[in-house]
């Protein structure tokens, strides 16, 4: 079995204790992970703090080639990385699954390495001359969650290195191997205490947040545990990009000819099985359309394979643990009861892993857990509508906004109303894709702050206006 190790100042650390890693595919034993502490937490911050002047003020040239050779370096080991993501967090490796999260991984890194934060003029003329100059916010704090590891541990430290900043990245510890990997990797071209990794349980977390020398938390969770994270951040007023959960909904037009749509449907609902803050939860049709949906999406997702992310004929794999899997089951149990049909799946099955079954819920209302709670896993409930504005009413109705979709014939009129759904990001007959210069973030409690483009770029960064009389 590989040995893992923390990475601060660029060593390689092991500890006395250690967590097992399993397999949500069949509860085996990954690997076992040296388990952090509050102690290698405060020599992580400090080896950031200590590297943070000598990378701040390198050549930014530097930096994008240091991108650019960490990108190359994730590409050579892309498959293991994918793999490695399957085994920890259960997603497969065919369809939208590792592969794309390992190669997303390069994308997102070579995208990040040519994006660039020029000095803006402001006055340039007898009297003086005004320019605003963005420097690197310091050291930041990333904590990341299991749904997606090793991608949204890139989101969190490629801008950072981008611009100057060094990190202390603490993953979840569900799936802490990839991070640790793709630390280590980094570190074969970083200067040390750039990038340090340093796992642990919510007492690490907590010091993380509130630690004096961190200036700056990324933090990619639940709302719950990102308002905790507001709250102990207050003290030392760190700058905050929070990436929270979503309870996205769908809004399908009348007359819509789904048939078309059916595919893009089931992978904006069930990719990663539902284990996606931007994934669709919520699905809202017509009424005189709503029993041919709603049999036609319940058929197509009956047919998609289910089962160990390793076998390349399974699309969809297992929850990563059990806690998620119970949850979904709970409000599947409960619309049950409440008078909801299942039109497929919606009983868990008996067996080694945290599988649950692709799951289409009819006649669900907006009481139902299913409906006003996040999922988060692979069961979709399908809400009758009778006007469009009734639709919309219901969509916006929650304190959630991190995405939404509309779906119709004309995409123009489809546009024309999802411009009008509170959310982050708008799409148009797809739900959940992403794009590396396209910014991503939520309204309401859906978070704040945004990551990607020169947007994301921003968020690691402080304004310094340097204003010159002459």
């Amino acid at each position: 079995m590989q040995p893992y190790a923390l990475v601060i100042d660029g060593q390689p650390v092991t500890t006395d204790r250690t967590f097992e890693v399993l397999n949500p595919a069949d509860g085996s034993v990954v690997a076992t992970c040296p388990e952090g502490t509050v102690a290698l937490l405060d020599q992580a911050v400090a080896a950031a703090r200590r590297a943070l002047p000598g990378w701040a003020s390198r050549p930014d040239a530097d930096r994008v080639a240091a991108l650019n050779d960490i990108a190359n370096r994730l590409e050579r080991h892309a498959g293991e990385l994918a793999e490695l993501v399957t085994r920890e967090q259960g997603k497969p490796q065919s369809g939208p699954g590792a592969k794309l999260e390992a190669g997303g991984c390069v994308a997102w890194t070579r995208v990040t390495a040519g994006l660039a934060l020029a000095e803006e003029t402001i006055q340039d003329d007898a009297k003086g001359r005004i320019v605003i100059r963005r420097k690197p916010v310091g050291v930041v704090g990333s904590i990341t969650p299991w749904n997606w590891p090793l991608m949204i541990a890139t989101w969190h430290l490629m801008p950072a290195v981008r611009v100057g900043c060094t990190v202390v990245i603490k993953p979840s510890p569900y799936t802490p191997l990839s991070t640790l990997r793709l630390v280590e990797l980094m570190n074969q071209v970083l200067p040390p205490g750039v990038v340090n990794v340093v796992t642990g349980d919510a007492e690490v977390g907590s010091r993380m947040v509130s630690h004096p020398d961190i200036d700056k938390i990324v933090f990619t969770g639940s709302i719950k545990t990102g308002k905790s994270v507001m709250e102990g951040a207050a003290d030392t007023l760190k700058r905050l990009t929070l990436e929270l959960g979503g309870n996205d909904a769908g809004i399908i037009l009348p007359g819509t000819n789904v048939d078309p749509l059916l595919e893009s449907l089931f992978w904006g609902c069930f990719i990663n099985g539902g284990q996606t803050c931007a994934a669709l939860k919520r699905l809202y049709v017509h009424e005189s359309q709503y029993e041919e949906v709603a049999e036609k999406f319940a058929a197509f997702v009956a047919k998609m394979p289910v089962g160990n992310g390793l076998d390349a004929k399974n699309l969809v794999g297992p929850l990563t643990n059990a806690m998620q899997r119970d949850k979904v089951s709970t409000y599947v149990d409960e619309a049950r009861a409440k008078g909801a049909r299942i039109l497929t799946g919606g009983v868990r099955p008996s067996g080694p892993g945290y599988f649950y079954p692709l799951t289409v819920v009819a006649d669900a209302t907006d009481d139902m857990l299913l409906v006003k709670e996040e999922q988060f896993g692979p069961a979709i409930p399908i809400l009758k509508y009778r006007t469009v504005e009734e639709a919309l009413t219901r969509a916006n109705s929650l304190d959630v906004g991190l995405g939404g979709s509309v779906w119709g014939n004309d995409p123009q009129e489809a546009a024309a109303l999802a411009t009008r759904l509170e959310c982050g990001t708008a799409w148009v007959n797809q739900h959940g894709g992403l794009h590396p210069l396209a910014p991503f973030g939520g309204v309401k409690c859906s978070g704040i702050g945004v990551e990607f483009n020169v947007d994301g770029l921003k968020e690691y960064t402080t304004i310094q206006v340097v204003n010159v009389a002459r």
